[in-house]
């Protein structure tokens, strides 16, 4: 039998603000046997992947922070990429985590060892790191997902994907193409726009806008940020209310949906005033908030552009020259960007994690699901940062990822205190609030049309059903009596 976790190590995948987050409260317990595996040269997770022009988040950065580590001097409201990656690399530095981060270290997969009950970690060069518990990080948005076309393979010109902008390609004067209307391409299109000879923009579905007006901070304003006691606060607790607000019209599609659909509505026929043809292009025709709705005041004024072209005809095939489209169509293409999103229900990808009846990925075959997005059954000792169905409608995941990595902590809390070698969580909880959890999406915008929230089978895996408040209470403190706790070799006295 394995030997007692009384002090467990630790193993954490991705130095994102989740991995970030997690080894803060693991120092918080006293835990010093840390190490957290990033693939990246430094921490950062997503803010060092996406470097496209016009990165930036897209709620205010008082919101996109951690609640310990408030930043009075953001320059606008939603901060750029450089400005977050700084934060993060600084309160990294800060708490002392930049110490744990071996970079440069992608997961190539991850074993259970019964008889130790530890897991060990494999690079793709064979280095290996065993630990104690392990602890995915790496988020639902972190595998890029090029589209699949016939023919791309043949395309004479350069094609990459937002996530891994190729900053030593000029794009002045070429032809470009981008396929996808996400929310990533809302960011860099204007970008793209201005300095492209001629842009295409490949939409399949159309989106509701709601404004994002970020302009910089003007002094008086900063100065009541930085000098005004509780301001920061009172701005934090206004953009919690908002948020919340958003995801109460999704919830209630038919009643606060309606009043958020007429805001949408207005917005955008005011933006495309005078352009009836690119309205209709563009105009959703699904329930307001069924997809991510998205803020920005800047991508329908660079498709107004002269030298811009929304295109919503499908696209038939890629062939050396360009892009084909339905109508037979050739639209002469330099360079193609793909804007197509990640893997979001693959979560842990590209990793294999094995347990000890097979790999995860195996267990999520039917659909991946996770007790409050965290912990599996017969997966012990393991849990997933931002896992299933925890994803946000419109708040901050950071106030999420803090919330997970504190439930976290009192898991490995309770293992080292019990003097077991493994904990996990017993199936009938996992089953029962899982089958809670969907039945929460009836009635609600969601279930109104397909999206990137759904799996294989159609259910909503992504997704929180609630708000955040709700997945704040949830998680707030751990039920010892949902969990199974393996006895390790060693009696521990009464």
């Amino acid at each position: 039998m394995p030997e007692p976790k009384t002090h467990p190590s630790v193993l954490i995948i991705g130095a994102g603000f989740g991995g970030i987050a997690m080894a803060i409260e693991l120092r918080k317990l006293g835990i010093r046997d840390v190490t957290i595996l990033e693939a990246a040269d430094g921490p950062g997770g997503t803010w060092r992947y996406n470097t496209y022009p016009g990165a930036a988040c897209d709620i205010p950065s008082q919101m996109y922070s951690f609640s310990f580590a408030q930043r009075r001097d953001w320059s606008r409201p939603c901060s750029p990429q450089p400005e977050i990656l700084a934060y993060l690399e600084q309160v990294a530095t800060d708490e002392g985590i930049t110490p744990l981060i071996v970079t440069g270290s992608p997961v190539e997969r991850c074993d259970w060892d019964a008889d130790q009950a530890t897991w060990t970690a494999t690079t793709p060069d064979g280095r290996t790191f065993t630990a104690d518990v392990l602890i995915p990080a790496t988020g639902q948005l972190n595998t890029p997902v090029n589209a699949k076309l016939k023919g791309l393979a043949t395309f004479a010109g350069e094609q990459f994907h937002s996530a891994r902008w190729r900053h030593d390609l000029d794009l002045r004067g070429r032809r470009v193409a981008v396929i996808g209307t996400g929310a990533s391409a809302v960011q860099f299109v204007p970008e793209v726009a201005g300095i492209a000879g001629h842009l295409d923009v490949y939409q399949r579905t159309g989106n509701w806008f709601l404004p994002r007006w970020n302009k910089p901070y003007p002094a008086r304003y900063r100065w009541l940020i930085e000098h005004v006691p509780g301001m920061q606060k009172v701005r934090r607790r206004m953009v919690f209310d908002l948020t919340e607000h958003l995801t109460r019209g999704i919830r209630n599609p038919k009643t606060v949906g309606r009043s958020w659909k007429a805001v949408s509505t207005a917005y955008m026929r005011w933006q495309l005033r005078g352009a009836p043809a690119l309205r209709k292009q563009l105009w959703p025709d699904y329930t307001w908030g069924c997809k991510r709705v998205l803020f920005t005041s800047r991508f329908i004024p660079a498709l107004r552009r002269e030298n811009v072209e929304l295109v919503t005809e499908p696209i038939r095939e890629v062939v050396p020259e360009g892009i084909v489209t339905a109508d037979g169509a050739l639209h002469p293409t330099d360079v193609i960007i793909h804007g197509t999103g990640f893997a979001s229900t693959g979560f842990v990808l590209p990793m294999q994690i094995n347990g000890p009846s097979g790999s995860l990925q195996d267990a999520w075959a039917g659909g991946p699901s996770a007790h409050l997005g965290l912990t599996v059954p017969d997966f012990p000792n393991l849990f997933v940062l931002y896992g299933p169905n925890t994803n946000t409608s419109g708040g901050s995941i950071i106030m999420y990822l803090e919330a997970q990595a504190a439930y976290v902590r009192q898991a490995v809390e309770l293992l080292a205190r019990s003097g077991a070698a493994a904990i996990g969580v017993r199936p009938e909880v996992a089953v029962a609030s899982d089958a809670a959890l969907q039945a929460r999406f009836a009635g609600t915008a969601w279930l109104d049309c397909d999206s990137w929230y759904r799996d294989q089978t159609g259910r909503i895996v992504t997704n929180w059903p609630g708000y955040v408040a709700d997945y704040l209470a949830a998680v707030r403190t751990l039920d010892p009596a949902e969990f199974a706790l393996t006895p390790s070799s060693t009696p521990q006295p009464a």
